[in-house]
């Protein structure tokens, strides 16, 4: 009887161990659906309220979210199609030429911005703004594309009614919604010019050379007039207030501005967009795209400039807020809600492509499995409240005993993953005698008034002595675990050698 009763022991020992785990791995599953729900409900209100149109992609296209703003502007697709819109399918878009900004957007991982005209409706053409940024994750690969739209349409129906009429120019200048300025350079054109007759021909090393010939230069420059808005955006209460307009945030950035303005001039290339942060009278910082636009008949004198400043403050705030929402939503759906280490998504994300670079480099990738010994007695022992402090315990030091690239992973329950990238068989016996002896000799649960010493068993494979893929590694690292644990715990073991 007793040879029989022994092993039933063990086997209903390893079901309720099996349970246990299973318990806590519905818990932590609940905890991290729930922290998620509250990361999109929290996107969704700041997109929605946003006066912009705002949508989100993946890198094949399809469209994963828009704003009600967004909604408004195109005619896309009743509610129930509309997330199964993709861009190079949907034509005002695709008419527009936006496709090929955002396909540079995700290959450069740079943001780009572009105008371009969208047919809303028979008779009705929108110009819009789009303003495309890629979303990165920690390996600095596009996962996705947000981009933020705005309305253009007055401030391009501005420009052309500028070309078409001096009155009705006149009539849109202080009407305009956009803030206008219109500046008189010939004095500065006529300067340029008699520079270059006198052999200055790289006018930026002149400017670096004389900082007073900056200033000399913009005092060439003449304000002729403005508008209401751009009143407006600098926070003046009249024109008696507007002494010098507005300024940029420091001497500095004043001085890099103002080189940037006479090389334009000089280049004759007033028209280039660019964006700038400047300061109002009440001292408060915006953040402005500025465009220059030649008056029709004066390109020779540079005698008529007008320059539109578009307010974009809330689009860059609400930009910067939105994108560290969603970088910090795809970081946290791929990290532990308990530990705060990697989950197994990420693993098998990242493993695969590190294997990859391995074998291209001709360097190793080295696997730990480790796991904690007979903690199933610390969970009876002190509840399944403590059982998870002390995981988050251990957590923290496996942490603290890696250096990047490596990372650790939290694989399930008091089982754990060490990825090592660049480590052969030696540097990775090394990294696990490091984390086993930080754990002996850390005391954990203090804070509740225990002292626990903990031990655990380590499995190392290295990829491509035992394995040469992202299953036979994680198998190979398992096995020589197992090993370990049949042969009493608490020691290090390799893997057998990969046919």
């Amino acid at each position: 009887m007793d040879t029989v009763s022994e092993p039933m022991e063990a086997v209903i020992s390893e079901c309720e161990n099996l349970r246990s785990r299973l318990r806590t791995m519905e818990v932590r599953c609940e905890q991290a659906e729930t922290s998620l729900q509250d990361i999109e409900r929290r996107n969704r209100q700041l997109g929605d309220s946003a006066p912009f149109g705002i949508f989100t992609m993946d890198t094949e296209g399809r469209i994963t979210g828009l704003n009600h703003k967004m909604k408004e502007m195109l005619p896309w697709p009743e509610d129930e199609g509309m997330l199964s819109v993709t861009l190079f399918e949907f034509q005002p878009l695709l008419e527009a030429g936006i496709v090929q900004d955002v396909q540079r957007c995700i290959e450069l991982r740079q943001t780009i911005t572009s105008n371009h005209p969208c047919v809303k409706s028979a008779g009705t053409c929108l110009h819009l703004r789009f303003t495309v940024s890629p979303v990165l994750d920690d390996g600095g690969m596009a996962t996705g594309v947000l981009a933020f739209v705005e309305d253009i349409t007055n401030l391009k129906l501005a420009e052309d009614a500028i070309r078409e009429s001096e009155d009705r120019y006149r009539l849109l200048f202080q009407s305009a919604p956009v803030a206008l300025i219109e500046r008189d350079a010939s004095l500065l054109k006529k300067h340029l010019e008699s520079l270059h007759e006198k052999g200055i021909h790289d006018l930026h090393a002149y400017l670096n050379d004389q900082p007073k010939a900056v200033a000399a230069c913009m005092g060439m420059i003449k304000t002729v007039d403005y508008n209401e808005a751009f009143l407006r955006l600098i926070e003046a209460r009249n024109r008696d207030e507007l002494a010098h307009g507005f300024q940029p945030i420091d001497s500095e950035e004043y001085n890099r501005m103002a080189k940037e303005i006479i090389l334009m001039c000089a280049d004759g290339n007033i028209s280039r967009e660019r964006e700038e942060t400047i300061r109002t009278i009440k001292g408060n910082v915006r953040n402005v795209i500025i465009k220059s636009l030649l008056v029709t008949g004066h390109e020779d004198t540079y005698a008529r400039i007008v320059i539109s400043l578009v307010d974009i403050s809330m689009r860059k705030q609400a930009e910067d807020a939105l994108r560290a929402s969603e970088q910090h939503f795809r970081e946290q759906a791929m990290r532990d809600i308990l530990t705060g280490l990697y989950n197994r998504r990420y693993l098998y994300h990242m493993l695969e492509d590190l294997i990859k670079a391995a074998k291209q480099n001709h360097t190793p990738v080295s696997l730990i499995f480790m796991d904690l010994d007979d903690f199933k007695q610390v969970v009876d022992s002190h509840g399944h409240l403590n059982g998870s402090r002390a995981i988050q315990e251990v957590a923290a030091t496996i942490s603290a005993g890696l250096d990047k690239p490596a990372f650790a992973v939290a694989y399930a329950g008091d089982e754990f993953v060490l990825v090592l990238p660049g480590y052969g068989q030696t540097h990775a016996e090394e990294k696990a005698h490091h984390i086993r002896s930080r754990i002996q000799t850390t005391a954990y649960l203090k804070d509740v008034g225990l002292a626990l010493s903990l031990s655990a068993s380590f499995g190392i494979a290295t990829c491509p002595i035992h394995a040469t893929d992202m299953n036979g590694l994680l198998a190979s690292a398992d096995k020589a675990l197992f090993a370990v644990k049949a042969n009493g715990k608490n020691a290090i073991g390799w893997a057998g050698i990969h046919d």
